[in-house]
Formats: C-alpha cells, structure tokens, sequence
C-alpha cells in the first residue's frame, strides 16, 4: 500500500499550487483521508479532511477559505487545491488514509491515520 504525493514546488505569495495523492495497493474510496504538513523545526500539524463519499470536509483555521480539499475515487485520488499562499505556508505535506469515519474522533490529529505518504515540498516566497 503505497500514497504519493507530489504537486509541490516554489510559488510566489498570492499565487497557487494542486497538490495530488494518488494511491497504490488498495483502494480508499470508503477511507477519509486528509492532508498535514510539517514546517521545519515544527509538529506535524492538520491542514484538510475528507469523508470517504466526499461529502463532508474539515479544514484547520488556518487555510479555511484559501484551501479546497476533494477526491476523486475512480482514479483513487485525492487533492489540495492551494490559493492564496503564504509563506507561512511553506512546508512538506503529508497525505493521509484513515481506517475509521472522521479518523475515529482524531480527524485532526496524525493519530487518526494508519497509512502516510512521503510528503512534498511546499514552498513559498515572499
């Protein structure tokens, strides 16, 4: 079982990035599934959520109304719609799978999530 994500890269301040996550050895069309990331010297930290059917997201403060979060099950996909970067932004993100609705409670939290991908690099210039 494999995640990989990619899409990142060196954007200016204001500009935008679409993150993929595709996915490899099964399929997580029922999983929720979401996105952290982790800036140098800091704890992993939530960014977006998602409910297997896609109908329900979560999103950390933080990147409410800048990102979107969506999957696309047929080609067993997720993505991260990235507008109106900041620097602040800049990190390497992390797609996650979860065995559980909402991670069990733990949507939130890297403790929701059993499957990870290696992650990639955010970065944005100010």
């Amino acid at each position: 079982v494999q995640l990989q994500a990619s899409g990142g890269g060196l954007v200016q301040a204001g500009g935008s990035l679409r993150l993929s996550c595709a996915a490899s050895g099964r399929t997580f069309s029922s999983n929720t599934q979401g996105w952290f990331r982790q800036a140098p010297g800091k704890e992993r930290e939530f960014v977006a959520a998602i409910s297997g059917s896609g109908f329900s997201t979560w999103y950390a403060d933080s990147v409410k109304g800048r990102f979107t979060i969506s999957r696309d099950n047929a080609k067993n996909t997720l993505l991260l719609q990235m507008n109106i970067l900041s620097p602040e932004d800049t990190a390497v993100y992390h797609c996650a799978a979860s065995s559980l609705y909402r991670g069990g409670g733990y949507y939130d939290r890297p403790v929701g999530y059993d499957y990870w991908g290696q992650g990639t690099l955010v970065t944005v210039s100010s």
